[in-house]
């Protein structure tokens, strides 16, 4: 998929769950050199880093 062609379609977006709560999230323009090391979905996720939120 080609983020730069990217025209309305947020179905076509890649997307993964977060490693403590388990929603899902969804690709975003600022995560595009590093979507491979994204494992968070908000800082609160990233600071608790526990499984099941």
């Amino acid at each position: 998929m080609s983020e730069a062609h990217f025209r309305g379609n947020k179905a076509a977006l890649p997307s993964k769950p977060c490693a403590a709560c388990g929603r899902v999230m969804s690709w975003r323009k600022r995560w595009a050199k590093n979507w491979a090391e994204v494992k968070y979905c908000s800082e609160a996720c990233r600071r608790a880093k526990a499984p099941g939120g």
